[in-house]
């Protein structure tokens, strides 16, 4: 299931930095960020996963992440 974010992550550095922790978390699904979209989308690949977690991991990192 593909689940998608709208975010506060502006940079590169930034992504790095929350992909960090989606790897520990998803060593086996995938995940993206769209930084040029105006919503700086992320698209997460999970069946595992819920989207409430991913929330809560971006907002404990300071960003704001809501999911659309």
């Amino acid at each position: 299931m593909i689940h998608v974010f709208k975010t506060s992550v502006k940079s590169e550095k930034q992504a790095s930095m929350v992909g960090a922790f989606l790897n520990i978390l998803l060593p086996y699904d995938s995940w993206n960020f769209d930084l040029e979209d105006k919503d700086r989308i992320l698209r997460v690949e999970t069946f595992e996963l819920l989207p409430d977690t991913v929330v809560t991991i971006l907002n404990s990192q300071g960003f704001e992440c809501d999911e659309l």
